[in-house]
């Protein structure tokens, strides 16, 4: 079995119509589809990006903090 992936409108009738109609000939499946978890490496990959990035955020910024107190 293959799968596809549609992107459509929301809001527009016809897309919906033509949807449903197309989930209506039995021919296609409807499947909910959970986005994977991360994994614990790429936890920590963010974590230690994140903290980086705000070590370094506050260094640059401290000048011109220090400029408004």
């Amino acid at each position: 079995m293959c799968t596809i992936t549609l992107e459509y409108n929301q809001n527009n009738a016809l897309a919906r119509r033509k949807l449903a109609a197309l989930l209506a000939t039995g021919l296609f499946l409807q499947k909910d589809v959970k986005p994977d978890e991360p994994t614990q490496e790429e936890l920590q990959m963010h974590r230690e990006l994140r903290d980086a990035m705000l070590e370094h955020s506050r260094k640059s910024m401290s000048p011109i903090i220090a400029r408004y107190l």
